[in-house]
């Protein structure tokens, strides 16, 4: 069984005439090209130490499997802004499991998507700690209710945009939680 001791978060954009190049470049503008790279759902095991990207970065080599939770968006409209976004929310018990969000929308700045994946990730904190909340206000008050309840730590996100490059070549963004050994 693999449980997770460590998290770094990176990001990365690229472009070319063709989708999947415009995919790696991402990956490789995020410093993980060279792994394979394996999705996974939205958990932040319990204790899992967040590191610096170069200290992470270090610890892959090639062709490694590589667990990650990644939100990644493409475009070949010119113009068109994308996003991709993380969210991390870690809880203040460190035997309690913490979340991860992604959100990858069209027409958002990177401060409304990073936010937005902040806010998904600390509400399914908070409802799984059992943190009592109205979900119609804003994300500055939930944020402020959460971390008052004491249970809640800290939430973060790691976000990239990207506009479509103007000639229509292909422009993808990735963010991305790595989950290491």
């Amino acid at each position: 069984m693999f449980v997770p001791t460590q998290v770094f978060f990176t990001k990365g954009v690229g472009r070319h005439k063709d989708y999947l190049q415009s995919f790696e470049l991402a990956l490789r503008d995020a410093g993980v090209e060279m792994c394979n790279l394996v999705s996974v759902s939205s958990i932040l095991p319990p204790g899992c130490k967040r590191v610096p990207v170069s200290e992470g970065i270090k610890k892959l080599s090639a062709g490694t499997i590589t667990f990650v939770v990644m939100a990644r968006n493409a475009t070949n409209e010119p113009n068109r802004l994308i996003a991709a976004s993380i969210g991390a929310a870690v809880p203040a018990e460190e035997t309690q499991y913490g979340y991860l969000s992604e959100h990858h929308p069209h027409g958002e700045t990177d401060e409304k998507c990073g936010e937005y994946a902040e806010d998904l990730a600390a509400t399914m904190l908070a409802s799984t700690l059992g943190v009592e909340f109205d979900p119609n206000i804003a994300w500055d008050e939930r944020e402020k209710i959460y971390k008052m309840s004491g249970k809640i730590v800290r939430t973060f996100n790691t976000t990239q945009s990207a506009e479509g490059d103007k000639e229509g070549r292909w422009t993808s963004v990735v963010a991305m939680a790595v989950l290491l050994p």
